[in-house]
């Protein structure tokens, strides 16, 4: 996952008790033509939006558009909250239970959050929008599922549609130029390449791969990665959405297994599990490491410390030129409506502004990923190019599947703590895979 992300199950049980719905009383959705574009009729507004978007780039992103929303409707005025992502999560559940909830805020995908707030009618679906604003017809269709629920908050990946992301993520490697040329290899264009890289790197006495495992998610990546090249997308996006499939399937056994051959080759620090993972780019950018997997989230850093030093490549595939492989990855998080808004309607405005091509502009400008295509502006920097264009064959290929932490409520601690004892070589492949099954399993039995 992008950021750190807490399953908070006291506050989904708050959510459910104290949220519409909880006792029967969903509200009921707009029909289209109730819907109202007119948000100068609305009068006087303040829309309060609480959003996690507070490093430099996402804040000025914010700042700059909400003062350009403002502009155009003059009407209504943005109250921002903004918090970091644990903390949003941990006040989220009161705040949607109380007298004065947000209109709008960031809610993360997955059984954990949107799921479990859809639920207990907590959310407003967009669909009765489709017809104003045309938000499916937006986004690629991959990135609407992942932000689709069905009502009663059992499956991810269909139903309505509850949030709209600014951004767009993809989980890919990124590589250090002097490393490379120091080491006389070239960015990968296969798989096998990039896994003779690591063994080049290693017999030269470099660290091939920087992770830093502390919080136990961050491995997922790595997983991720390694999925990707044993399980097809479909496959994938099914085990995480419930649809077949299981963890202790003989592909998932392979990557969990390639995971853990790294980890005794040495392909990770010594101190793999003992790392802070925000604090990765001041390693990596002191030559820790060849190459680091990881998403947009490390963008900015990395540029502000390496300049053009710094590159990234979606994960090879298994020949050059073939199809992509598949890879983590999907809308940022996303904007959502809450049921108890006073303004659904602006609310609804604001959702659509923050997601056209020119408000894409402004996030490219700022130095964030556009989940779609920015009506003029370009990347600047040489990783910014090279995320923008694995972002639009991600897109374009259909090759993102979903973060695997959205597949039950508890499977990021579940999923990161046998990685991490794979890693460590406490657990087998197979062993690890039998305790996510387990997890996974309990999950499904009671959805």
């Amino acid at each position: 996952m992008r950021k750190p992300f807490v399953v908070l199950t006291a506050a989904l049980v708050a959510v459910s008790a104290c949220a519409p719905g909880s006792g029967g009383d969903k509200p009921k959705p707009k029909a289209p033509s109730a819907v109202s574009t007119d948000i100068a009729k609305a009068g006087p507004v303040t829309l309060t939006v609480w959003d996690q978007e507070v490093l430099g780039g996402q804040n000025e992103q914010m700042e700059k558009l909400n003062a350009a929303f403002h502009a155009k409707y003059p009407n209504v005025t943005i109250k921002r909250v903004s918090r970091s992502f644990t903390d949003l999560e941990k006040t989220l559940r009161l705040a949607l239970s109380g007298a004065n909830p947000p209109d709008v805020v960031e809610a993360n995908q997955g059984y954990g959050i949107m799921a479990a707030l859809v639920k207990a009618g907590a959310l407003v679906p967009l669909d009765p929008y489709e017809q104003a604003y045309g938000f499916r017809k937006r986004f690629p269709a991959g990135l609407t599922q992942l932000n689709s629920v069905t009502p009663d908050g059992k499956s991810l990946g269909s139903g309505n549609l509850y949030g709209v992301s600014m951004t767009g993520e993809a989980v890919g490697i990124y590589y250090n130029t002097d490393k490379l040329t120091k080491l006389g290899i070239k960015p990968p264009t296969t798989w096998a390449e990039f896994e003779q890289d690591l063994a080049t790197a290693k017999g030269k006495g470099e660290t091939p791969i920087y992770l830093a495992n502390l919080e136990k998610f961050p491995a997922i990546h790595e997983f991720g990665v390694l999925l990707g090249q044993t399980t097809g997308k479909d496959a994938l996006r099914n085990l995480v959405f419930g649809r077949g499939g299981a963890w202790t399937d003989p592909s998932i056994v392979q990557a969990a297994q390639k995971l853990a051959d790294w980890a005794k080759n040495g392909y990770f620090p010594s101190d793999v599990n003992a790392g802070k993972y925000n604090d990765s780019p001041g390693p990596f950018a002191k030559g820790e490491g060849v190459f680091l997997i990881g998403g947009p989230w490390f963008a900015a850093d990395l540029q502000k410390k390496m300049g053009d030093k710094v590159r990234y490549l979606l994960p090879p595939p298994a020949q050059a030129g073939g199809a992509p492989a598949a890879t983590l990855g999907g809308p940022g998080l996303p904007l959502v409506i809450t049921s108890k808004s006073k303004h659904p309607d602006v609310a609804a405005a604001y959702l659509n502004f923050m997601t056209t091509p020119q408000a894409m502009d402004v996030v490219t400008q700022t130095g964030g990923l556009a989940a779609v295509a920015p009506a003029s502006a370009q990347p600047t920097t040489a990783v910014g190019r090279d995320l923008s264009a694995a972002w639009k064959t991600a897109s374009d290929k259909d090759i993102l599947v979903p973060y695997l932490d959205y597949s039950t409520t508890t499977f990021l601690d579940t999923l990161g703590g046998v990685l991490q004892e794979i890693i460590a070589g406490r657990k087998t492949a197979q062993q690890g895979m039998q305790e996510a099954q387990r997890d996974y399993a309990a999950f499904l039995a009671k959805r």
